[in-house]
């Protein structure tokens, strides 16, 4: 154990369309939220052939561009290797910061839907919903918008409320939005 207090960890980064993107340490409640994604993939994905995967695994889609998802799944084994993933994830899951909210909205979208990635979803921890977009002849359609009511909101937006997201790549895999928000400040 290093105890010298000025040791850091390699900065993190992602490589954008050829460029350099410094990533700086995730809030609690980002973290968390991605956290719970991870576990709730992992435990469901036990003894099946698609692997679920954290923040910190740099996934190579192109020669310009590597990023690092807050969490995934990975169904093809043989773009797994020691250094992280070399193709496209079968779903990917970004958390939003306010610095990577443009990326994560944009750039990053339209590279995960070039490259193949089925599901793609962007994940507010602040209004505690997801959009998931969904793969169909290499374009991105909208999947939906799943939402936790909040108290601000008028009787008819509660009503509207989807509180559990559906995983596309297995029909019964359906996660309460609860469990992904769960323990947020």
């Amino acid at each position: 154990m290093n105890t010298n207090l000025a040791y850091q960890e390699e900065p993190r980064e992602e490589l954008l369309h050829g460029e350099i993107y410094m990533m700086s340490s995730p809030s609690i409640n980002h973290s968390r939220a991605a956290s719970n994604i991870y576990y709730i993939f992992r435990n469901y994905l036990k003894q099946k052939n698609c692997k679920a995967f954290a923040d910190g695994v740099d996934v190579y889609l192109t020669e310009n561009d590597r990023v690092i998802p807050d969490a995934m799944i990975v169904c093809n084994k043989n773009i797994i290797y020691p250094d992280g993933i070399h193709g496209a994830p079968d779903l990917v899951a970004e958390v939003l910061s306010p610095s990577t909210a443009k990326n994560d909205k944009g750039y990053k979208r339209d590279l995960y839907e070039s490259t193949g990635v089925k599901e793609y979803w962007i994940v507010d921890v602040k209004s505690r919903s997801i959009e998931t977009y969904l793969l169909t002849d290499k374009k991105y359609s909208l999947g939906g918008v799943y939402q936790l009511p909040a108290d601000d909101m008028i009787e008819r937006e509660r009503e509207a409320c989807t509180d559990t997201v559906p995983v596309s790549l297995y029909h019964d895999f359906v996660i309460p939005l609860e469990d992904i928000f769960y323990d947020l400040l």
